[in-house]
């Protein structure tokens, strides 16, 4: 590529950072590479026999030992029905089981079976493979801004859904 070339393609993208950001780019793009993710994730995950979000219950189950499906969707950011769905899928796979509480005999605990353990191992190579992907072409520091951001983002949203719940609990009563 001749000099002049290289001079207007750097020029060119030096327009396009400084480009106004559209409505809703943000968010598309966000909601895009989340999307993408799932997607190398679950094709990562097939020789697990999990689908992407089933992996997220199963590591938190590791961390936590049992746990209840309410805990559970209340850890992974999900509704209780969703939970239950995904737990019932688990199950019938062999991966998890529901026990009684031993505390509290009216409560259900979910905990990993051996099957269950045994995958943690593929789960654990598939997100890291997945990560690696997503991630590749990218400098540590690129990762822990990229990271920074994203959580701050997200403390944004988790405020904005924590207020709204406030308020419709404020208007009820």
């Amino acid at each position: 590529m001749g000099k002049k070339k290289k001079e207007e393609k750097k020029e060119k993208a030096k327009k396009k950072e400084h480009a106004p950001i559209r409505p809703t780019e943000v968010s598309g793009a966000i909601v895009q590479t989340a999307r993408s993710i799932r997607t190398v994730l679950s094709r990562n995950l097939l020789s697990s026999g999990l689908y992407a979000g089933q992996d997220g219950v199963m590591l938190a189950l590791a961390d936590n030992g049992g746990m209840t499906a309410g805990a559970l969707a209340a850890r992974l950011g999900v509704k209780a029905p969703t939970m239950t769905r995904t737990i019932g899928r688990l199950e019938a796979q062999g991966f998890v089981e529901r026990k009684p509480d031993t505390v509290d005999g009216r409560l259900t605990v979910v905990e990993l079976t051996q099957a269950g353990r045994a995958t943690l191992d593929l789960i654990t190579q598939a997100c890291n493979l997945s990560e690696h992907q997503a991630l590749d072409g990218l400098s540590d520091k690129e990762v822990r801004t990229l990271l920074k951001l994203l959580r701050a983002v997200d403390g944004n949203l988790r405020g904005v859904v924590r207020e709204a719940g406030e308020k419709a609990v404020a208007e009820e009563i």
